[in-house]
């Protein structure tokens, strides 16, 4: 088996980093999480990784200084920054610094996702094996590969498809709150992404009609109810 790229990842804003790690460790890879620059000098002198991700922003020790201290003794592993900043001055300055490139604050994790699968690739680094298929009722459903299979027929699914319906099935048969899904796979709660998530919901309801034992539900005011058997 192929061992998982393993990522630092520095980031102070709580809800956020939550969000990004559990997605980066959904798609395979090791995460080791700092909540703030000290903490990730410590890491950075303790281990090894095959990617780095910083926010520019940080208590104690900035995004630069700790991107300074990597390319000390590592002048290979990609470093990805991600800052609220759009200054061109900011951007050349990390960028010298040997940061590899930016993502501007909002970023959907599928970009990131595409961001850090590119470098790994151009660093030779192997790409984490696919999970095995699980069952959704008389549905296979293959996260890794984006796909949900019935009956010989397969559609392939967006990101964000195949991330909501992960999420409902891990919930099966309970109530999750609209915010709860928002703020898990959008990043925040808010009236337009909630539309989104609706056309999403329409989204799955067409693709699991074959099996009608399937249901989301919507409870009214509060969310959805994911009922397999």
């Amino acid at each position: 088996m192929n061992a998982k790229a393993h990522l630092l990842y520095v980031e102070d804003d709580e809800s956020l980093s939550f969000v990004t790690r559990d997605n980066l460790e959904l798609q395979g890879y090791e995460v080791t999480y700092c909540k703030d620059g000290q903490q990730a000098m410590q890491v950075i002198a303790e281990q090894s990784f095959d990617l780095c991700i910083l926010d520019v922003m940080l208590p104690e020790v900035d995004g630069f200084a700790l991107a300074k201290e990597i390319r000390r003794t590592d002048t290979h592993v990609p470093i990805l920054f991600l800052t609220a900043k759009s200054l061109k001055e900011d951007r050349i300055f990390g960028l010298k610094l040997g940061a590899d490139d930016y993502i501007t604050k909002p970023f959907s994790i599928e970009e990131l996702i595409l961001r850090i699968e590119v470098f790994l690739r151009r660093s030779g680094v192997r790409q984490p094996i696919a999970a095995a298929t699980t069952n959704i009722g008389r549905y296979e459903f293959d996260y890794p590969n984006l796909a949900l299979s019935c009956n010989g027929e397969t559609n392939r699914l967006t990101q964000k498809e195949a991330d909501l319906l992960k999420f409902l099935s891990e919930n099966r048969n309970q109530v999750v709150k609209r915010s709860t899904i928002l703020e898990q796979l959008w990043g925040e709660d808010d009236y337009f992404l909630g539309r989104s998530l609706d056309v999403f919901i329409s989204r799955l309801r067409k693709y699991l009609r074959q099996d009608e034992n399937i249901k989301i539900e919507n409870i009214h005011s509060v969310g959805f109810r994911f009922v397999a058997e």
